[in-house]
């Protein structure tokens, strides 16, 4: 197996891992974190797949991806602390009382 082949196959089992984080877990922040394992899962699989193809279209769409988790992560931090200061809790049940 080749050092490409492995780093794609990484970024595949940091993807499940994630999703099955997500589905799992009830708790806000634990959900944010393993979204968070997701996105860097599908970076390191568009990376290495740009390298076997010898072009950087997937690694500039990995950078595209990383700009928008840095903007989710400043965004989602300050949202959720207000809803953990108004409920206070992390279990995302009792959110259900905000559907509009």
């Amino acid at each position: 197996m080749s050092l490409i082949s492995f780093v794609f196959l990484c970024g595949v089992s940091l993807f499940l891992l994630g999703l099955w984080g997500i589905m799992i877990r009830r708790n806000l922040l634990g959900t944010l974190m393993f979204l968070e394992l997701m996105l860097n899962g599908v970076n390191l699989s568009l990376i290495s797949s740009s390298a076997i193809h010898g072009n950087l279209h997937g690694a500039i769409i990995s950078f595209l991806i990383f700009l928008v988790a840095a903007c989710e992560m400043a965004i989602a931090i300050p949202i959720i602390l207000l809803l953990i200061k108004r409920q206070k809790t992390l279990n995302i049940e009792v959110f259900s009382d905000l559907k509009g």
